[in-house]
């Protein structure tokens, strides 16, 4: 078969990857072109278009470059159009992917939603263009199959495709020595992974862990972001590791977490962390009308209730994530609880075989 996949991000880009090296383990015939990342690049031939120039994230940054986004739109159809696949799977990136999904329907193209849209949290209103548009889709957290009972869509719930690569993840014995890291625990630093978000996140971290001299600080470095960029906010001894975040979560004592994928990555690897958000104040205005959700990370809404701390735009500040921290390091009174919810959170989640359970269900129609 020949499968055009999409992924406009860090996250997409990994659940692509994962994916595709499924598919090649039931369809030996399997071809691939798709919109992604180096982690999916790795896995096969057929990178048409990396995310890093892609990837817009925040209502003002999306009205701000509407141009190239609707230039990217169409040549992603051309794309399509020529390469004439069997199925176009699409993974998350809703603003995109869902206008892809209905100029695919208008061709007669089969579509499969990998990673759904959080219509849960806004603009539910995407839920009609799922019922419209796509043939098939795929849930990854266990809270979304009782939401989507309400609506005429074909999904099944697969699991959650992080557990596959974590099941497959070997730490590195050499991280700390090839990483120039002393002996000193370490707190990790996961500001995002997209520019507008990492300088927004990023000089409130650092700021706020120069109390804690007893810790080393490591960031995540994104691998559409070059290490100078990160360097114009250093004030101090910070590392930064890049493709090495799993080695770094198994590593570390504690973190600070932008919200997204890595909050569950973190509280999968047992890391307490302190997890927040800052987007453009006007994006923040806008989405606080929009968005209907009691919490906004991943860890808390899969578990239906409050586990890590939330620190939103204002609240993530120096003052707030230092009070924050100091109740999750290993002195601290919520850790031991924290810990205890991350043990729940991986019962709810299942096992792995997420990967391989969605690559059946595309390949078997």
């Amino acid at each position: 078969m020949k499968y055009f996949i999409i992924a406009g991000e860090a996250s997409g880009d990994l659940h692509g990857a994962n994916l595709i090296r499924s598919l090649k383990k039931v369809d030996a015939h399997a071809v691939f072109h798709f919109w992604g990342g180096d982690k999916m690049n790795a896995e096969a031939d057929g990178l048409l278009v990396h995310y890093r120039d892609t990837a817009v994230m925040g209502l003002i940054e999306v009205v701000m470059k509407l141009r190239t986004i609707f230039k990217n739109i169409d040549r992603c159809k051309k794309d399509i159009l020529e390469f004439k696949p069997d199925v176009v799977v699409l993974i998350d990136y809703p603003g995109f992917n869902l206008r892809i999904a209905e100029f695919c329907k208008k061709n007669s193209i089969r579509t499969v939603y990998y990673i759904s849209p959080k219509v849960w949290a806004w603009k539910e209103n995407r839920a009609k263009k799922l019922e419209k548009f796509v043939d098939q889709l795929l849930l990854i957290f266990p809270f979304e199959v009782e939401y989507f009972k309400k609506w005429k869509v074909n999904a099944t719930y697969v699991g959650n495709p992080l557990l596959d690569e974590i099941a497959a993840f070997k730490p590195d014995e050499n991280f700390f020595s090839k990483n120039s890291l002393d002996t000193k625990s370490i707190i990790a630093l996961l500001p995002g992974s997209r520019k507008h978000e990492i300088s927004r996140m990023l000089p409130t971290m650092i700021e706020a862990v120069k109390k804690y001299d007893q810790y080393q600080f490591v960031i995540a470095g994104a691998p559409s972001v070059d290490r100078s960029f990160y360097e114009n906010y250093l004030t101090t001894d910070i590392k930064i590791v890049f493709g090495q975040t799993y080695d770094l979560l198994h590593h570390s004592t504690a973190g600070i977490v932008c919200s997204g994928t890595a909050t569950l990555e973190a509280a999968l690897f047992d890391v307490p962390q302190v997890c927040g958000y800052a987007g453009h104040p006007i994006t923040y205005v806008i989405g606080k009308m929009l968005i209907t959700i009691e919490h906004f990370s991943l860890v808390n809404l899969c578990l239906q209730r409050l586990c890590i701390t939330e620190l939103l735009q204002h609240a993530f500040n120096v003052q707030t994530v230092q009070h924050e921290m100091d109740l999750i390091l290993p002195e601290g009174k919520n850790r031991t609880k924290m810990l205890a919810d991350y043990a729940e959170l991986r019962n709810l989640l299942g096992n792995a075989g997420a990967s391989d359970k969605a690559a059946q269900l595309i390949f078997n129609k």
